[in-house]
């Protein structure tokens, strides 16, 4: 299954089109993104059962913000194998954890103003919390998914990294700096929901795209199902709330890439779809 927010109303994405939640529903769920995940268990009991007759045609620009205002937003850094190693930071014992404000959350095809030149991207799985839990065991923590996207942690590394202590949250929630989609997609959809794979293109004017990151989910330190239990032994995940587990090698700190005016990147959920984020220099203040 799976959810998307067109123009601002909760939608069903199916090969016939997509469909109304609200409406299909006769009003038990939306229009609201929100309410699906506020109802959660009433939903997926709901969705098998909705109409295809009223599908419709939807367009990229028609989407939004999957989920626009998550309760918590939690990010996980240093959680693939492959970045620990080039970024020269020991394998953690414990989940490194910040948070990305709301205000930095994008549809997936937005257009990314740059605050400076020392603007960095990474690509991440964004897991959906659609069940309550405090303290919840590895063993359950997928019964409190309610679905996954991609997403792009876009970072200020000159803010993120000033003294007397790191900045993290607040170089990372510039306007549009977290940009997700494009849609989120219940577990059952992957083949296997340990091992699911993304990627980042970046195409500049006047060369050929290439491929900045790769990743798979099968090389996470803290698996998704680990990360939330870890992450609950100590907050309450709510039904809505967003996680950014991480990114793989590859970023622009390593790899001497840094967005530039006229740049885009494509961020890609495989056997799901992409996005493609455009980057403009900042607009000066008013």
């Amino acid at each position: 299954m799976r959810i998307a927010n067109l123009n601002g109303r909760a939608a069903l994405i199916t090969d016939a089109g997509a469909i109304d939640i609200a409406s299909a529903s006769d009003g038990a769920f939306g229009p609201d993104p929100m309410s699906i995940y506020t109802q959660w268990s009433e939903f997926v009991a709901w969705a098998p059962t909705a109409s295809l007759e009223g599908a419709t045609a939807w367009e990229q620009a028609d989407l939004g913000i999957p989920v626009p205002r998550p309760p918590q937003i939690l990010a996980i850094g240093v959680n693939y194998k492959d970045h620990a190693a080039e970024a020269g930071i020991p394998a953690p014992d414990e989940l490194i954890v910040f948070t990305k404000f709301l205000s930095c959350l994008a549809e997936p095809n937005a257009t990314v103003e740059l605050p400076s030149e020392d603007v960095d991207y990474e690509t991440e799985i964004v897991v959906v919390i659609g069940k309550a839990g405090h303290q919840i065991a590895k063993e359950d923590a997928w019964s409190h998914v309610a679905g996954i996207s991609v997403g792009q942690d876009y970072s200020e590394r000159t803010i993120q990294r000033r003294p007397p202590v790191p900045q993290f949250s607040l170089g990372k929630s510039f306007p549009n700096f977290g940009p997700f989609g494009p849609f989120v997609v219940t577990p059952d959809e992957f083949t296997d929901r340990d091992a699911i794979t993304f990627r980042a293109t970046l195409a500049r004017p006047g060369e050929e795209p290439i491929t900045l990151q790769t990743g798979n989910t099968n090389q996470l330190f803290f698996p998704i199902d680990e990360s939330i239990h870890r992450l609950s032994k100590i907050v309450t995940l709510l039904p809505g709330d967003i996680i950014f587990t991480g990114t793989p090698a590859g970023v622009g700190l390593s790899r001497g890439i840094l967005m530039r005016p006229g740049y885009q990147l494509t961020t890609t959920l495989d056997g799901v779809g992409s996005f493609t984020n455009e980057f403009v220099a900042q607009v000066e203040s008013r």
